[in-house]
């Protein structure tokens, strides 16, 4: 009889482990599935009816890389059914990558269809950056954009240290290596080797702005201080098309391009995950967008920010 106890208890314990496995496994493959959906990035847009459509981009805020952004434009690229897109900016700018990868983006869709940039509120630095992107630029009068040009910011503390008897200690490979660094001065070499990098990458925003633009580079420089420009200073300068809104960007596309007047007005939605690093990411640059300070984003910023 305690033979046939230990058998029958042998088998509970089984049973039980083979449940604990099957119920590991579907929360494996749900979670599979989740990752995957979240991954993709694009299966949020709302195409609304099937057909020719136009897409709406929103591009709003600090621009940043955006993964979700970008899978669902990719996704865009490569559906015949949308005849043209409509790209409403209302952004300062933000990260040198961050607008060059939405831009990049955005003149993939453009070699198969036409795109025309509404400008908002502000559209400047990495904003026209992105609008530029576009086949037909249009703003309001008030709208705020230009400030084309690159920045980087750094802090130096050796001053406060010094009063405060603190004297920080660096040891590195190279004199150039992990400069500008706040805890100690910079030197000459220093500031050339960062002046450098700024003046590259604004050569590439100005090649950018000359090719898209049809203007020679000189003109692109001249224009190019860092001044920020009204609407109606755009247009008079060549750095945007005309003014109007969203009817005379639909208006561009129907009267200019062909675009079918039946054709469907979607916005692009994309819905993040909630708890994902690309959250963390976004909430960690709210916290470092505009203070006293100004703004504070890592890497070369194409950036516009009043003092």
């Amino acid at each position: 009889m305690a033979l046939d106890a230990d058998i029958l208890l042998d088998r509970r314990r089984l049973k039980k482990s083979i449940f604990r496995w099957r119920v590991l496994a579907v929360v494996a493959i749900i979670i599979a599935i989740v990752v995957a959906f979240a991954r993709s990035g694009a299966d949020d847009v709302v195409w609304g009816n099937i057909g020719p459509r136009i897409v709406e981009v929103n591009i709003e805020g600090v621009i940043t890389e955006d993964p979700y952004l970008l899978d669902a434009l990719e996704q865009i690229e490569g559906d015949s059914d949308v005849a043209g897109l409509i790209v409403h900016i209302n952004s300062p700018g933000g990260t040198m990558v961050g607008g060059e990868a939405l831009f990049e983006s955005l003149r993939r869709i453009g070699e198969t269809r036409p795109i025309v940039a509404e400008m908002g509120t502000v559209a400047a630095s990495g904003g026209y950056m992105t609008a530029i992107a576009a086949d037909h630029i249009i703003a309001h009068r008030g709208t705020v954009t230009g400030s084309i040009g690159v920045i980087f910011q750094s802090m130096n503390f050796t001053g406060t240290l010094e009063k405060l008897g603190v004297e920080p200690l660096t040891v590195k490979s190279g004199p150039l290596k992990a400069v500008p660094n706040p805890f100690e001065p910079t030197d000459d070499a220093a500031r050339t080797a960062m002046e450098s990098l700024i003046s590259d990458m604004f050569g590439v925003f100005v090649d950018m702005v000359a090719e898209r633009r049809g203007m020679d580079t000189e003109t692109v420089r001249q224009l190019a201080d860092g001044r920020v420009y009204t609407g109606q200073q755009a247009v008079a300068n060549g750095l945007i098309d005309e003014i109007g809104g969203r009817r005379e960007a639909l208006r561009w596309l129907q009267d200019e391009m062909g675009v079918s007047p039946d054709a469907a007005v979607v916005p692009l939605e994309i819905d993040y995950p909630e708890d994902s690093l690309m959250t963390a990411l976004f909430e960690g640059n709210i916290g470092k967008m505009l203070s006293s300070e100004g703004l504070k984003l890592d890497g070369l910023l194409t950036v516009w920010q009043p003092e």
